[in-house]
């Protein structure tokens, strides 16, 4: 597709965000738009929120497990980029307006953060674990600038993976700790159970799912750094949240989060 119209749908999503609106979707708008495309926006997009002072710290995995594929009805993994205004830590009060999220939905994952930079196209889940300093619990709060997230793919790659913004938990381990594809968690919403699930729900194993997006990135030309923050996933089906709701969530042998909306 034409750059410039590329950079005109980067820009309609940042006024999006910066406005707390929604789009129509791009995919019904520009039939036409490829999933190459979709990161092409969503570059623009992320060149906006940098020009405004934000910080790239690390990258996310979206629309990894069956769960959040089928809710979803996208069926393929896609990635996005996490600035510093984008992080948050346990006990977080998050006022929806002020993120500007618009429908937001939470999941719950395991956060690898890295001790090295680790780059290229044939990266292996036991390099990601070497390359990995800790894991820990992490809530990811999911939003979408596209209408009713009636999405496709491309609309949620070219919308930084429909990335709100994400709370690190307390408690970390060795990424070889634990089995990770056997870490078992349950979130809590208000203090009822919603939802379990095991690091298998993420591509058979977590760190399988850090190894795609270090491989995917490496296409681009994009490494992983040390002391970034990758978000592997959720392993649990996404949850609505609105004001007044308090989540909590654990992951055995790891740690436990929490956040509350307001």
């Amino acid at each position: 597709m034409d750059a410039a119209l590329l950079n005109t749908l980067g820009d309609e999503l940042f006024a999006a965000l910066r406005g707390r609106h929604t789009l129509a979707p791009l995919t019904e708008r520009h039939p036409a738009i490829s999933v190459d495309d979709a990161y092409r926006i969503s570059t623009r997009f992320l060149e906006r929120r940098l020009a405004e002072g934000e910080k790239v710290i690390g990258k996310k995995i979206g629309v990894t497990s069956s769960p959040v594929q089928e809710m979803l009805n996208v069926h393929q993994p896609d990635f996005g980029f996490l600035t510093d205004a984008m992080a948050l830590w346990n006990d977080a009060i998050v006022d929806l307006a002020e993120q500007r999220l618009i429908a937001p939905r939470i999941e719950g994952e395991i956060a690898f953060v890295l001790k090295q930079d680790i780059s290229g196209t044939t990266i292996t889940r036991e390099d990601i674990l070497d390359a990995t300093e800790c894991v820990l619990p992490c809530f990811e709060v999911v939003d979408s600038r596209i209408d009713d997230w009636r999405i496709r793919i491309q609309d949620t790659v070219a919308d930084n993976a429909s990335c709100g913004v994400y709370v690190l938990g307390q408690g970390s381990v060795a990424p070889r700790a634990l089995d990770l594809a056997e870490a078992r968690l349950t979130m809590r919403r208000n203090g009822v159970e919603v939802a379990t699930g095991l690091g298998s729900a993420v591509q058979g194993h977590p760190a399988e799912a850090v190894a795609w997006l270090a491989n995917t990135l490496g296409r681009f030309g994009i490494p992983f750094l040390a002391g970034e923050v990758i978000l592997s996933g959720s392993l649990v089906p996404l949850v609505p949240v609105v004001a007044g709701d308090h989540f909590d969530l654990d992951i055995a042998g790891i740690g436990s989060a929490a956040v509350r909306f307001i």
